[in-house]
């Protein structure tokens, strides 16, 4: 089976359609599929319900759909960097499911898995869990949560075979493990594709069972959300050096300066 398309829009094309449940791996812009992301909007899929931890930013990510309004629905648990997801949701222009960050994971593993609901404690007692089954384990109350399972899920990875085995840089692995095993079907953007046993099998993090399509976008732009940058460490040594020179330097300067006369002196004290 050949999972290797040429482009973005060749692995969405006959997938992706109005009204469908997306899951979309990332964590703020960290590991999102760009390329994936761009071919999307461009495909003018509408009403669309995205599952993801967040939705990108303002003009980038998942914040692209948002401006062209073709996403309906958000499952996130956080939404505090993109502001036109905030306006839309007050404005009630986007339905929002605010779903604790633990528990999206979870939700989604389950859905990998063929686990079509669990119970946990999170969210027992406040908005969370209204309108949710609720039982006791061993004298402690715990709410039932259902599985995701999308109709697709588009994956970033680092790292794809032929076969679709993939591997994760970092960070960038976040949920984008958890949202490919849950997808129906799963399409993956990666930077590097290797042929088939070029990876070691104990090095291979997700295997291609799992993946469907394949994309390769070698240069993602990969923006920084938050870009916060430190002064460099102050070298303790080196400070008492330049310190210890400074002050030789104002003995110095002492030392040359003409002491004053008597005559000066005396008038000095008289004026006193």
């Amino acid at each position: 089976m050949k999972k290797l398309f040429p482009s973005a829009a060749e692995a969405l094309r006959g997938i992706v359609k109005d009204g469908q449940l997306l899951a979309v791996g990332g964590f703020g812009l960290c590991g999102i599929p760009e390329a994936l992301i761009d071919a999307l909007r461009d495909s003018g899929a509408r009403d669309l319900t995205v599952i993801s931890n967040n939705a990108g930013v303002d003009g980038f990510g998942l914040g692209k759909l948002l401006e062209t309004r073709q996403i309906r629905k958000m499952i996130s648990s956080y939404v505090g960097e993109n502001k036109e997801f905030e306006r839309q949701y007050l404005a009630g222009e986007l339905e929002l499911e605010f779903t604790p960050q633990g528990t999206l994971a979870e939700k989604l593993r389950a859905g990998g898995a063929g686990i079509p609901a669990f119970f946990t404690k999170t969210g027992v007692g406040t908005l969370v869990a209204e309108g949710k089954e609720l039982r006791e384990f061993d004298g402690e109350t715990y709410v039932m949560e259902r599985a995701l399972v999308p109709d697709v899920a588009l994956v970033k990875a680092h790292r794809a075979d032929k076969s679709g085995n993939l591997q994760f840089r970092l960070t960038a692995r976040n949920f984008n493990p958890a949202v490919a095993m849950a997808g129906k079907v799963c399409i993956v953007e990666v930077e590097e594709v290797v042929e088939t046993g070029d990876i070691e099998p104990d090095q291979v993090h997700l295997a291609g069972i799992y993946v469907h399509r394949i994309v390769h976008n070698p240069n993602p732009e990969k923006r920084i959300e938050k870009r916060t940058v430190t002064e460099a460490p102050v070298d303790a040594a080196a400070a008492k050096v330049e310190a210890q020179a400074a002050i030789a330097q104002a003995a110095v300067i002492t030392a040359d300066e003409p002491a004053p006369s008597t005559t000066q002196a005396a008038t000095g004290q008289q004026g006193a």
